[in-house]
């Protein structure tokens, strides 16, 4: 399998499982290239924010006229970001 090439930083481009590993790499890269001018630059404020934003995400969805997605995934999110703290 060829992987797509990775996406510009806008969520509305990952439509799939490899989409949102593009996305992450794409973050990724544009952190280690650009971190200082993110608001969360560390792991502590940007997992802080993560999930301020969480919790606060119906507020996001409908001030953008869209709704919540009823049929995510969560686990899978959780899971990933768990099993991030000990993959190689």
């Amino acid at each position: 399998m060829t992987a797509s090439p990775e996406p510009e930083l806008a969520p509305e481009g990952v439509n799939s499982r490899d989409d949102l590993a593009a996305f992450v790499r794409a973050l990724h890269r544009n952190h280690a290239e650009d971190g200082s001018s993110w608001e969360n630059p560390d792991l502590p404020r940007f997992l802080e924010a993560l999930s301020a934003w969480i919790d606060d995400a119906d507020g996001w969805y409908r001030n953008s006229g869209c709704e919540v997605p009823a049929d995510g995934d969560w686990r899978f999110f959780a899971r990933a970001l768990m099993a991030a703290t000990v993959y190689e």
